[in-house]
């Protein structure tokens, strides 16, 4: 079942969609303005993501089964990718009806009450969209950052909009509401993108930030005893839970008994610096040559190696000398 932190945030996103396309929807048939048509298009598209995000949340509750055993969170980067290729489906709509009516003018209807409703619209969004950015970050629920970043585009979509209909109020320049269109179909390509990309890396198994794979070395680092190394430090995120798998080698007469004592320790260390984070290690003799050479990614650490060891003796030559001797 969705905890209960993730699924009310989700569930007054959907109520927020359907209130805000009646306001935005209702705005532009009192102005027939295309930048509020716009506008209105977009929540449609926002709540399309909003339940696409809840049925994604849903399915990722799952437990692990026989099935899908690393569990069901890879779905929260089909969805964030889904509701990337609706937003950019929604801008691209949003830029052929606004070229259309640069094409052919239209004139606007009275604006007053349709900028107030589609105010009260915009302030409805930016309040969802705070509380699903911060819930999301908090939980790690990249659904629920997806969604905020989506809600938050909307608001400044629709600041712009209101900006653009303002000032043909105020100039009478009726090409300023299409073109305002098109800046606003070009925002929701950009963050279409960003989606699209943010989903793209979890489906291929990208590796954690390079501060989190920090904390997952210093941290076996720090339970390692004399005469023990490891290497293959690989990790990935999926959903909100991490993983991180790493070779260990420990000297070749140790008991299992012992083995699996450290083992737990560096388990234990590594969870405590990145909670909720599932680790597996593979235990090999230190002294088999074969230990060294069993995996693509030893090549890939040798050389990080050996450009960290560079830049810490291009620092220590820059340092100014003492004056000594």
């Amino acid at each position: 079942m969705v905890p209960r932190q993730l699924r009310v945030p989700i569930i007054l996103s959907i109520l927020a969609a359907l209130v805000t396309i009646g306001l935005k929807y209702t705005a532009y048939l009192l102005t027939n303005s295309v930048g509020l048509l716009a506008d209105a298009v977009e929540s449609v598209v926002n709540l399309l993501a909003a339940v696409t995000a809840f049925l994604s949340l849903v399915y990722s509750a799952m437990p692990a089964d026989r099935t899908h055993t690393y569990g069901h969170e890879k779905i929260e980067f089909f969805s964030s990718g889904l509701e990337g290729i609706l937003i950019l489906v929604a801008g691209g709509g949003i830029a052929w009806l606004a070229v259309k009516r640069l094409i052919v003018p239209e004139p606007l209807q009275p604006l007053d009450v349709g900028l107030l409703v589609a105010t009260v619209a915009s302030g409805i969004n930016l309040v969802v969209a705070r509380f699903l950015l911060r819930v999301g970050r908090k939980y790690r629920s990249i659904v629920l950052e997806a969604d905020g970043q989506h809600l938050m585009t909307d608001v400044w979509t629709s600041v712009g909009v209101l900006v653009g209909v303002g000032l043909v109020r105020l100039t009478g320049w009726q090409f300023l509401d299409p073109l305002v269109a098109l800046a606003v179909a070009a925002n929701i390509g950009w963050t279409a993108w960003d989606l699209l990309t943010r989903s793209f890396h979890g489906l291929m198994d990208h590796a954690l930030p390079p501060e989190d794979q920090a904390k997952v070395r210093a941290a076996i680092a720090s339970c390692l005893e004399p005469g023990m190394d490891f290497h293959a430090v690989r990790t990935r995120l999926a959903g909100a839970r991490r993983f991180v798998d790493f070779h260990l080698l420990v000297p070749g007469h140790y008991t299992v008994r012992r083995a699996h004592a450290l083992a737990s320790r560096i388990e234990a260390a590594v969870e405590k610096a990145l909670p909720d984070i599932e680790v597996t290690i593979h235990m090999e003799p230190i002294e088999e040559a074969a230990s060294w050479d069993d995996s693509a990614l030893l090549a890939l650490e040798r050389e990080d190696r050996r450009l960290e060891q560079e830049e810490q003796r291009r620092q220590r030559a820059q340092q100014p000398s003492d004056g000594s001797g």
